[in-house]
């Protein structure tokens, strides 16, 4: 597939700074895809930048914020958008909800649903009016079922993965293709981080390079695609189990991940 010629000719790249973000960046500019990169820290979005062979601009913004997805229109409103990717959306905390603070759910919320289907809709109108375009969503297995210390992540990454299927059978037929991308525990540098500060062992980890290229490689064969799944595009692992057993597991997961202070 030639993927400029398909989506480009610009992409733009949501949670860019670091990690599975700046795989997708790579990824795409190794197709000859402009990007733009979006995140916070502007001095990590530089370093991105200088890497790509490609035309690039650099959006420093919170996507936690209420106006995030009119600030991100507004910054590429001059550009023909044919690909986004949303990345952004981990939790650091891995914590029951009532032992932290509202604001802070509150924030996890807008970052992984509001803002999320904002941006999609906004780039997505753009796309099937024009034909053509592809649209992806990073989720995570977390949201195959609700569970202890994950409550709300777990819920936020289910909102992501029906979304990218709705989405899917809605502009698949106009054109463009959207795929949810379900992962599990990633290589990231802030993973690394946590893991060296807390411990814990969360066995074999992807690597983004890898979950990069397989998404844009698989992106028409949406609704979803479980990367590292024997069958990406078959059912949950916890198919045919009853939903207390799935959410029991779930939560043996996530007390495990809490050692290590962190919800992939």
């Amino acid at each position: 597939m030639d993927v400029r010629e398909r989506y480009g000719p610009w992409a733009v790249v949501a949670g860019a700074s670091d990690g599975i973000g700046a795989a997708f960046a790579e990824e795409l500019a190794r197709h000859g895809v402009n990007v733009v990169l979006v995140a916070r820290r502007q001095a990590l979005l530089d370093e991105v930048a200088a890497r790509l062979d490609v035309e690039t601009r650099v959006v420093v913004l919170d996507l936690s914020t209420d106006g995030a997805a009119t600030e991100l229109a507004a910054a590429t409103a001059d550009l023909e958008v044919g690909l986004f990717v949303y990345n952004a959306g981990a939790d650091p905390r891995a914590m029951k909800v009532l032992d932290q603070e509202l604001d802070d759910l509150r924030a996890l919320v807008r970052r992984n649903c509001n803002t999320v289907f904002e941006t999609s809709v906004h780039f997505g109108s753009r796309m099937v009016a024009r034909g053509r375009g592809g649209l992806v969503l990073v989720t995570s297995g977390g949201g195959w079922a609700g569970g202890s210390s994950v409550a709300t992540y777990n819920a936020t990454k289910a909102f992501d993965l029906v979304l990218a299927e709705g989405l899917w059978a809605e502009w698949q037929p106009e054109g463009v293709d959207v795929l949810g991308l379900v992962l599990g525990a990633t290589d990231t540098p802030a993973l690394r981080r946590l893991l060296d500060e807390y411990g814990g062992d969360l066995g074999e980890l992807a690597d983004p390079a890898a979950v990069a290229k397989e998404a844009i490689d698989h992106l028409a064969e949406g609704p979803t695609w479980s990367y590292g799944m024997p069958d990406p595009t078959g059912p949950s692992p916890f198919d045919g189990l009853p939903r207390r057993q799935a959410v029991e597991l779930m939560s043996a997961g996530a007390a495990a991940m809490h050692a290590s202070g962190t919800a992939t």
